[in-house]
């Protein structure tokens, strides 16, 4: 997905809703602080979206513009309706996010998570993509462990829990360096 998309489907979610607000999760939120990242974090066809203010209209974009629509079949991508609950994410991330208004949103605003609030919520998640996609957000140098390690303790989750995410981004850092890569000190 192009950050170009992502500004179409804010504005198809907005006619859709008449919402003016929505949060983007998950990897295409990315576009909002880096308008061309690297391929590896655009091969995604859905952004993951609500509406700011009315969650509850999530199903009506998913209905109109999801996977397996006629908007999908006629772009290639798709939109999500998610809800507050799908990302697991720190303490003030909305303090962090990227904005994203302009002409090709019909001046609707979509608010992008932060690139290393993106990446804790994929650590949470911790499937394979998920995995894949924060060693690349090292590796690209968009997050240092000590960003994310620093942000961990403000996580919505047990200390067993937040001990576990720790010791997950230290063996992905040992992981990229073992591999030869040059990722920062913590």
């Amino acid at each position: 997905m192009t950050r170009d998309e992502l500004e179409h489907i804010i504005r198809a979610s907005a006619d859709i809703t008449g919402q003016y607000e929505f949060i983007i999760v998950g990897s295409q939120s990315i576009l909002g602080a880096i308008p061309h990242p690297e391929e590896v974090f655009t091969v995604s066809m859905e952004a993951d979206i609500y509406p700011k203010d009315a969650p509850h209209l999530s199903d009506k974009i998913d209905g109109a513009i999801g996977e397996g629509s006629q908007f999908h079949d006629t772009y290639g991508y798709y939109a999500q309706g998610v809800d507050p609950s799908t990302a697991v994410l720190p303490a003030d991330w909305q303090s962090r996010v990227h904005k994203i208004q302009s002409g090709a949103t019909d001046l609707r605003i979509g608010y992008c998570l932060d690139v290393v609030d993106l990446f804790l919520s994929k650590a949470v998640a911790n499937r394979e993509k998920d995995r894949e996609f924060c060693m690349a957000l090292m590796k690209y140098r968009y997050v240092t462990p000590g960003s994310a390690l620093a942000l961990t303790p403000t996580m919505p989750l047990e200390q067993a829990v937040q001990r576990a995410l720790r010791a997950r981004i230290r063996r992905w850092t040992k992981a990229l360096r073992d591999a030869g890569h040059d990722i920062a000190a913590e």
